[in-house]
């Protein structure tokens, strides 16, 4: 009978709730303009459970309807509604304050390697922002950065049939690949060009490395330390000049994890000369969205287990 009662109670409950929610859409307004919040539904399918996303990759608005490509077309420039496709024309647009409505309108896909990974929901105005400043056309090649939690697949009428995890964004923020190069210090021994050279090849070898979607803990941790931590790439230079190369990079659950979640992120050089292998590591916090070292750069040592021999 408890139970029974406990069970009327819980579903009132949601009922109401649910009625709350159809009479009044809880909006935030930030700078003077309306926007909905965005949040994660209460109840999910196990296998699409909240989660912490930091993924690298580039942001693409697209047109979720014919009416909202045909409503762009009405706000693009005079002669250049015919080019929708092209990304100075849709910044030019969504970068406009009378046109923000169109952005909130617009379905931001996230791609990794090109590959259609998350649809993108901004939680505030600023959000918003920082999605349209995203694909403001850059005159290298540009990188993305998404920090937010992951929520269910999105349903085939919110993106033009795209069914992908949807990711409320709490971050989003992008760097042109020579500028981020110009930060990293350059080795005395080694002059301008060939150190830009280097450090851009360098730079493409770690995104290829981190190419993966960002949700794992172990996918955060790398996708952090690529673009937060320059003291590696500054390491890796130095390496450079010894002739010694990157080889591999491996994540994995640190010896201090406890009641925090922990990684280690080790990277392998190899000498070209002796093929002798050197590993140094940093290791990261991963417990909460955002992540954070533990340790500095630093050389790395296995540890090996002692067996103890029979008879």
């Amino acid at each position: 009978m408890n139970l029974l009662h406990s069970q009327n109670q819980l579903n009132e409950r949601r009922r109401q709730k649910e009625k709350d929610m159809t009479e009044e859409e809880e909006i935030l307004k930030e700078d003077g303009v309306e926007m909905p919040l965005t949040e994660v539904p209460e109840m999910m399918p196990e296998e699409e459970a909240p989660g912490f996303i930091y993924a690298i990759g580039s942001i693409q608005p697209r047109f979720p309807t014919l009416s909202v490509e045909k409503e762009f077309a009405q706000a693009a420039p005079e002669g250049k509604a015919a080019n929708l496709t092209d990304p100075q024309v849709l910044y030019e647009i969504l970068s406009q304050e009378e046109n923000r409505y169109l952005a909130r309108e617009v379905c931001w896909v996230f791609t990794v390697e090109s590959i259609d990974t998350y649809i993108l929901q901004p939680r505030q105005y600023r959000e918003l922002t920082q999605l349209v400043e995203a694909i403001k056309p850059a005159k290298g090649i540009d990188v993305d950065v998404v920090i937010g939690i992951r929520g269910p697949t999105a349903p085939p009428e919110m993106c033009n049939g795209l069914q992908v995890p949807i990711v409320t964004c709490n971050r989003i923020y992008s760097f042109d690949i020579e500028e981020f190069i110009n930060v990293i210090p350059k080795p005395k021994e080694m002059e301008e060009e060939p150190f830009k050279e280097a450090a851009r090849e360098l730079f493409f070898r770690i995104m290829q490395l981190t190419d993966n979607v960002g949700a794992a803990d172990e996918q955060r941790a790398l996708n952090y330390v690529a673009v937060r931590y320059s003291a590696v790439y500054a390491h890796a230079m130095e390496m450079f000049v010894s002739d010694k190369f990157l080889s591999s990079v491996e994540v994995r659950p640190s010896r201090l994890s406890g009641t925090r979640r922990i990684v280690d992120v080790i990277f392998s050089y190899i000498n070209s000369k002796t093929n002798v292998i050197e590993k140094y590591f940093t290791r990261v916090d991963v417990t909460g969205q955002w992540p954070f070292l533990v340790s500095k750069l630093q050389p790395f040592y296995e540890r090996k287990t002692l067996e103890r021999k029979e008879g």
